[in-house]
């Protein structure tokens, strides 16, 4: 950690009632989805957006096409704080998105650029060297590591797996950036404690493990679970209030 406030994430809010639960819990970025190019504009989640900005908490949002023209309209329409891009990087294609993410930070200067950083399950190869991921640090304001599995659940996108990433990993990426990295994949309210502990990184994010399941146990999309979301967030509470601690007796 980098001594900023920690931050806590819930993605994926797309119902601004409960994104007013989430505010009233203290969730600091609350992220929805923009699914298709062709269904981009969606009043529910525009509410969602001034929910965030009435409670003082940040939006982030992550589009699921890649139309710059349509992005940009996009964001017009709902003025998010952050514009999250979670698409699966090479080696070979880093530029284009660096390029990319010039382009709409000079269209949108006071919006903040979030960086998905493709993170494996452990015993797996890393995609991407700390070099390769470097590269995009001057254009990203934040990073977020998530699991990358070659079968996505979203084809071309980093995320939503509800697997853990290798944390020794994500800890190194987390000591070799000077950008905050907010640690994603798997997380929920039993591991994201010893996750921080084992990361130490500068917020943590939930999608899967904080969601509502059907009676096989099966995660449903865009469905949060709040008791479980309020174990998420008691479990960073009793990191915060541990290291505060382990400070003052130094």
């Amino acid at each position: 950690m980098r001594g900023m406030n920690f931050i806590i994430q819930i993605y994926e809010i797309q119902d601004p009632r409960e994104a007013e639960v989430l505010v009233q819990l203290g969730v600091d970025h609350i992220g929805s989805v923009i699914l298709s190019e062709d269904d981009w504009k969606r009043e529910e989640i525009k509410e969602v957006v001034s929910v965030c900005r009435e409670g003082k908490k940040k939006s982030s949002m992550i589009f699921l096409f890649q139309d710059m023209d349509t992005i940009k309209r996009t964001i017009e329409y709902y003025m998010p704080d952050i514009v999250h891009f979670c698409e699966y990087i090479t080696n070979s294609i880093i530029e284009r998105h660096i390029e990319r993410q010039i382009e709409l930070k000079s269209y949108f200067p006071f919006i903040q650029i979030m960086r998905s950083i493709p993170v494996p399950e452990k015993g797996r190869r890393m995609p991407l060297t700390i070099e390769e991921i470097k590269r995009f640090e001057p254009y990203t304001d934040i990073f977020l590591i998530d699991t990358y599995i070659e079968d996505e659940p979203v084809k071309g996108y980093i995320g939503i797996t509800g697997r853990t990433c290798d944390w020794d990993i994500a800890r190194n990426i987390v000591k070799e950036l000077k950008r905050p990295v907010i640690l994603g994949g798997g997380l929920n309210p039993e591991n994201v404690y010893e996750a921080i502990r084992k990361v130490e990184p500068d917020g943590v994010d939930s999608c899967t493990g904080t969601n509502a399941t059907d009676k096989e146990g099966i995660p449903i999309r865009f469905k949060k679970d709040i008791n479980k979301v309020k174990k998420f967030i008691e479990g960073c509470r009793r990191y915060e209030r541990e290291r505060e601690k382990s400070k003052g007796s130094t």
